[in-house]
């Protein structure tokens, strides 16, 4: 049999019924968009969140009035740029959830995006550094692997850095992951990803799954769905939108995980943190397993020891590319 459990208690999981014991006010930053829409509707729609604050250049005081008319406890409120909207926005905000940025588009990879969304992800950082330093950071905006790093290099130079409160979003890769072997099995099972958020990075431990038996075929052909399995949704959607919906779920999912974390629950999420794990190869961010606590980042927790050759070979990949990613994030905030 396999480690599972059942759509409910994932369900669960991703969404709580539980009442809310902390008062916590979510900033939403890109609340319009694509995924920014889908997402607020999920937070709203969380017990957890009593005070939901969306930000976007356009549009978010309609989404706010929309959203509003929800019965949940959140009171919602729309900023634009205009008089200082951004500030006000993160005012008081216990987490920040960034989906802000331009989307996929058939034949772009994330690192196609970087150009805008670096500089994006850099303005946005430099409003949380100053009004709200000590908000959970969640930063979903395309390319994670580089975008991280770009927060962080900002926070450090305001001189408020706290690497346990900045993470980058990587839990689509394991619903992704999840999914696919329930397709195939029938078996809905936790599915570890680690590494980075683009292409190779994306490293699914298949043999972490208790009973999970895959041919080499099969275990090639499913990391590689789970490595890009963002294209096929580009695909599909034929040049008008990427995987909002799915990013939505899954961002809405770890700010839960957080949530829960903060009330004295025990959580183990993945995630792109900063960490120690691979210093020896020159690199500071890694996703990975991470207990969540009140602060953010509780302890981040290694890589199983019995992973396959196959993993082994992955991973060593995974950290080369890596290496050049987080680079290219760190330049662009040092050469500005």
């Amino acid at each position: 049999m396999f480690a599972s459990r059942s759509i409910v208690s994932l369900s669960r999981r991703a969404f709580s019924t539980s009442s809310a014991q902390n008062a916590a006010k979510v900033a939403v930053l890109g609340a319009a968009g694509g995924i920014g829409q889908p997402l607020s509707l999920l937070l709203k729609a969380n017990p957890k969140v009593t005070e939901l604050s969306l930000y976007d250049v356009v549009n978010t005081p309609g989404v706010a009035a929309d959203l509003g008319h929800i019965n949940t406890v959140a009171k919602v409120t729309g900023f634009t740029p205009e008089n200082d909207g951004l500030k006000s926005a993160l005012d008081g905000a216990d987490m920040v959830v960034i989906p802000a940025g331009v989307p996929r588009k058939p034949g772009m990879t994330r690192d196609d995006l970087f150009k805008t969304n670096a500089g994006i992800v850099r303005s946005l950082a430099e409003a949380c550094a100053e009004v709200c330093p000590k908000a959970q950071i969640l930063i979903i905006s395309n390319p994670v692997n580089s975008t991280v790093p770009i927060a962080s290099e900002v926070f450090i130079k305001a001189g408020v850095y706290d690497p346990k409160r900045i993470f980058g979003v990587t839990t689509l890769d394991c619903v992704r992951a999840s999914r696919f072997i329930y397709e195939k099995t029938g078996n809905l099972v936790d599915v570890p990803v680690v590494g980075g958020h683009a292409g190779i990075t994306i490293i699914p431990l298949f043999s972490q799954v208790e009973g999970l038996k895959l041919s080499d075929e099969e275990r090639d052909a499913l990391t590689y769905r789970v490595q890009f399995g963002g294209d096929e949704v580009v695909k599909a959607k034929a040049g008008t939108g990427s995987a909002t919906l799915s990013m939505a779920y899954a961002g809405a999912r770890f700010a839960d995980s957080l949530l829960r974390a903060s009330e004295g629950e025990d959580v183990i999420e993945w995630s792109f943190v900063r960490n120690d794990l691979y210093a020896s190869e020159g690199i500071k961010y890694f996703s990975t397993y991470v207990r969540l606590g009140s602060e953010g980042v509780k302890e981040v927790l290694p890589l199983p020891d019995n992973l396959t050759d196959y993993e082994k070979d992955l991973v060593v990949k995974g950290v080369a590319e890596l290496q050049k990613t987080e680079k290219k994030g760190f330049d662009f905030v040092h050469s500005q």
